[in-house]
Order: C-alpha cells, then sequence, then structure tokens
C-alpha cells in the first residue's frame, strides 16, 4: 500500500473530475455513485457519458465502451502467468479490482513472469488503494458538483495528475521508449473512429516492449542451477529452463 500512496493522489484527483462530469452532463446523483461503483472504469465512464446523454443506441455505447477496455484483454494474459492458479471466482474479482496503475506498479515489483507468495497480497494491498482512492474522490465530485464551476478547470487537472502518475512508472529504457511509442502511435491514429487510437497506441507500446524485451534477453548469458542428484525441479524452474533463462548442472553420485 505504500508504494501506491504516490499514485493515489493523481487517481483522487481523475476520480474527482470524472465525478464532476457525471453530473455535470445531466445524470443524476443517485445514478452517477451507482455507476462509479459497478463500473469503475474512468475511461470508460468519460467515453460514454456524451452517447448516454445524447441517447445513442444502447450497442453503441457497449461498443464504445468495450474499444476503449480493449487493453485489459492485454492485461489479462500477462496477469493468467501470475494468478492462472487461482480458481476462477476470485480471478474475476481480481479482475474486477485491477487497473492501468495496478498493472503497471505490479509488473514494475514483478519482472519475472513467475508466482511468487508474495504477489497475491501485494495486488490486494495496491487494488484496495487504488479503490478507496478512486471511489471516495469520485463521490466526493458527484456530491458536490454542482458547488464546483466549470471555470476552475477540473479536466485539465485531472490530465496533468495523470501525467504524473505516468511519469512515476517509467523506470527504466524499454518503458520510456514503449511510452514514447504510444505517444506517437496516439496522436497519429487520433482520427479514428470510437477512441480506437487508444488501442494502437497500446498495441504499439506493448509490442515495442515486449521486443526490447526480447532483446535484451538474448544478451543475457543464462543461469547456471546445480541441481541435487535424485531430486524434482519444481515446475516454475522447469519453465525457466524451457525459456532458456537457466541451464541445469544435475549433480552426480559415485559409490
Amino acid at each position: 500500500m505504500r508504494e501506491m500512496f504516490g499514485t493515489a493522489l493523481g487517481v483522487g484527483a481523475w476520480g474527482l473530475v470524472t465525478g464532476v462530469a457525471m453530473v455535470k452532463s445531466g445524470m443524476g446523483v443517485g445514478m452517477a455513485v451507482f455507476m462509479s461503483l459497478l463500473v469503475y472504469a474512468g475511461s470508460a465512464q468519460l467515453a460514454t457519458l456524451p452517447l448516454i446523454m445524447a441517447g445513442a443506441p444502447l450497442w453503441v455505447v457497449w461498443l464504445t465502451a468495450s474499444c476503449v477496455n480493449l487493453r485489459f484483454v492485454i492485461f489479462s494474459s500477462l496477469w493468467r502467468t501470475y494468478f492462472s492458479w487461482l480458481p476462477r471466482r476470485q480471478r474475476l474479482w481480481l479482475a474486477y479490482f485491477s487497473g492501468d496503475v495496478i498493472f503497471a506498479a505490479f509488473m514494475k515489483r514483478y519482472p519475472d513472469q513467475r508466482p511468487v507468495p508474495d504477489q497475491l497480497p501485494f495486488f490486494c494491498g495496491a487494488a484496495s488503494t487504488n479503490w478507496l482512492a478512486w471511489q471516495g474522490f469520485s463521490i466526493t465530485g458527484i456530491l458536490l458538483a454542482n458547488e464546483v464551476p466549470l471555470s476552475w478547470g477540473l479536466g485539465f487537472a485531472g490530465t496533468l495528475a495523470l501525467l504524473g502518475v505516468l511519469l512515476s512508472m517509467l523506470f527504466d529504457r524499454a518503458s520510456w521508449i514503449s511510452a514514447g511509442v504510444a505517444a506517437t502511435a496516439a496522436v497519429a491514429a487520433f482520427a479514428l473512429p470510437l477512441k480506437l487510437n487508444i488501442l494502437v497506441a497500446i498495441a504499439a507500446a506493448v509490442a515495442v516492449g515486449l521486443l526490447i524485451e526480447a532483446m535484451e534477453k538474448h544478451r543475457q548469458m543464462p543461469e547456471v542451477v546445480l541441481v541435487p542428484a535424485n531430486s524434482r525441479l519444481p515446475p516454475e524452474e522447469r519453465q525457466r529452463i524451457k525459456s532458456g533463462d537457466e541451464v541445469p548442472l544435475r549433480e552426480e553420485r559415485h559409490p
């Protein structure tokens, strides 16, 4: 939870902006609180608000929300490496509480894609901090929306807050290059409908990040692991050997 306190301020600012925007667009307070608790997805909420208020067909609203959230398909494929051993019901709860900030913090903490015992407590601590920050400020924005004038420019403040969160997560060359590629792709594909430029930017960033990771991995020498005689390797060790990260050297017993 300590690692999330810094980013929680930015998440809270974005939640406040989203809460104000929901009420300012004409949505009732009760419905806005219900949407905040149920949907829990700032970008999808902001993308669908104008459509809902304009009376757009339901399939258009669903399609827009799906396109904005397609990045979570990529996130889930990576989460699977860490949490596939959990029961489905528990994985569904993790899916509800997952988010962009949690994903970035988790991957920064556990870059090696293999399960370790403290990953689930770390996820739960980060997810609860993020959820409380978002819901607390979002509901505050909903309740105080009529007291906040538009001249305060909260939308721009929310963008600056998210920019601060993003910069705090750029910790190595691969993340900086991926962020630059994502920004370039998002601007280049801005003319696409339904905010598909977001999906293009995410796909480009993930592809570049995986390419850089593969190149760095190719340059690294595999680690030699001493395996005791007549013992079996655990599944995670076998996976690392299969991926080329480790080379086993088994002991031999002589009479």
